[in-house]
């Protein structure tokens, strides 16, 4: 068994679009709009991995909190060199936290958050 994506629903299309396709560097692999629900459905990818399935609807409710409400908690991507991620994020105006370790793996890791609040995690391969 393997993970097949992860389903997530924004405020902005056009923002979390511009943010997991230019700011994180997802590719978009297929974008529709269903007219019948007034929501577009972007999947989007790691080369032709795919990855997330984002969703837009009208209205829908803002997350509870950040981060200990029940369900997701954040996504959390590996990279080879997670200095320079966070260097490309910053160079991008995006906000990200101070890169800490890990106490049980000794792995490097920090926090940004996509524009409705989702925490995002970046951990060093």
């Amino acid at each position: 068994m393997k993970i097949h994506h992860i389903a997530v629903i924004c405020s902005d299309y056009e923002v979390s679009k511009k943010f997991y396709t230019e700011v994180i560097g997802l590719q978009v692999l297929r974008e529709v709009y269903r007219a019948e629900r007034k929501s577009y459905k972007l999947d989007l990818g790691i080369g032709d991995q795919y990855v997330i399935e984002l969703f837009s609807f009208p209205d829908p409710p803002p997350r509870q909190s950040r981060p200990e409400s029940c369900g997701l908690r954040h996504l959390a991507f590996s990279v080879e060199d997670l200095q320079a991620k966070r260097d490309d994020l910053m160079g991008k105006s995006q906000r990200c936290e101070e890169i800490r370790t890990d106490e049980y793996t000794g792995k490097k890791f920090f926090f940004t958050q996509d524009p409705d609040g989702l925490p995002i995690e970046f951990y060093e391969a």
